[in-house]
């Protein structure tokens, strides 16, 4: 015979969602708990999940990360080059005074 197929309702899923979220546990250790697949939590968390300070990640979001990225790694090379020049100058002009 076939399994009967469980259907739940949104508030239901976002609550579970919510609830994994604040958990330390693993996917599948909370499915056996939960009498949930695994592989149904897993969609629901793709799906539901909301960060309180990150908007769920599309393309071009992570493209805008990644750019972002790229120039603040830029701008660290130029800051550090920047401070090694003042190093040398700073060594510099300590000579001179001596």
């Amino acid at each position: 015979m076939g399994d009967v197929r469980k259907h739940y309702n949104e508030a239901f899923i976002e609550q579970t969602v919510k609830f994994i979220q604040e958990q330390t546990k693993s996917i599948p250790q909370l499915a056996q708990e939960l009498d949930i697949p695994a592989g149904t939590l897993r969609k629901w968390m793709s799906k539901h999940r909301k960060f309180e300070n990150e908007p769920l990640l599309d393309r071009e979001t992570i493209r805008q990360k990644e750019k972002q990225i790229a120039s603040q790694e830029r701008e660290i090379e130029d800051l550090k080059e920047e401070i090694a020049i003042l190093k040398k100058a700073m060594h510099i002009f300590n000579k001179e005074r001596n």
